[in-house]
């Protein structure tokens, strides 16, 4: 990174990273020549938004394209993968993911961001279906763009981010949050928010991404911190996670713990049964 972009504000960002060729995975274009190699002609949006849903910088860089040529005439906004693509078609869908630039796979900090936001994503659907939520994709969405500013960083300037750990991994900063505005003067999630506003991405994304205390925002919060809990595996994590468990009964009362537990994607088996009685045990305590 120039030294000079280091003195860099939120707002220099989000208007830098407004006129870059966003990457997207490698496996977005393999998954894609896979299922129309299988299926024997050209997928259907809904095949393509399942694509989408699993990689958060095509779905940044779809709807950021779908706002840019979205007609005057349209009364209603795209909240949804599946949206985005009718309305620029499959044959647009498809050249904006072949023509995108790959991620470089070589960048570990970058992956365990995408993998997060991939697990939130999935977690966030299954849950939002369980509150009997009218789009769960809406929801999924947000939780898959909700770290859209860590990746950005991790793709355009890794320096920052990989300041932000070492101010967190030293204590010099006890949260993250703390850590990434000593790196850098603003934390990551500012960063999300600014190009969300600047792209003109749907309003009831950016009211989900800054975190407002409907159910739908909630859930969206909740499903993001299951996600980071769910890939850490450190002493403290099956306890945060169990703690997430619980937060999320609040917003779904009719779903058992073994139901929530079953929407934690990526969770390894063997952490079940001890997760599952970590949060029996908050129970009692987060009872009112």
């Amino acid at each position: 990174m120039d030294s000079w972009k280091s003195r860099w504000g939120v707002g220099q960002w989000a208007a830098y990273f407004e006129n870059q060729a966003l990457p997207v995975m490698r496996r977005s274009k393999l998954m894609l020549a896979q299922l129309e190699a299988a299926e024997g002609e050209m997928l259907a949006p809904k095949d393509l938004s399942d694509i989408v849903l699993q990689d958060p910088l095509l779905c940044l860089c779809l709807l950021r394209e779908a706002e840019r040529r979205k007609s005057h005439r349209l009364d209603h906004e795209t909240t949804t993968a599946l949206a985005a693509i009718m309305q620029l078609g499959v044959d647009e869908f498809r050249k904006l993911l072949l023509s995108s630039p790959e991620v470089d796979e070589d960048n570990k900090g970058l992956l365990a961001v995408e993998a997060r936001a991939r697990a939130a994503a999935q977690i966030a659907k299954v849950w939002a279906t369980g509150r009997m939520d009218l789009n769960p994709e809406e929801v999924a969405v947000a939780a898959l763009l909700a770290g859209a500013g860590d990746l950005l960083l991790w793709v355009y300037a890794a320096d920052i981010p990989l300041k932000a750990e070492d101010e967190l991994n030293s204590g010099r900063a006890q949260r993250s949050a703390q850590a990434q505005t000593q790196a850098c003067g603003f934390t990551f999630k500012q960063l999300t928010q600014q190009c969300a506003e600047r792209w003109k991405l749907p309003a009831l994304v950016l009211q989900l991404l800054r975190g407002s205390e409907s159910l739908r925002a909630q859930l969206t919060r909740t499903s993001s911190n299951a996600a980071r809990h769910v890939l850490d595996d450190s002493a403290t994590s099956t306890l945060a996670l169990a703690s997430d468990l619980v937060d999320a009964s609040k917003l779904i009362p009719n779903a058992s713990l073994e139901w929530l537990v079953d929407g934690l994607v990526m969770l390894p088996e063997e952490r079940r049964a001890g997760l599952l009685e970590a949060a029996q045990a908050l129970l009692p305590a987060a009872a009112p």
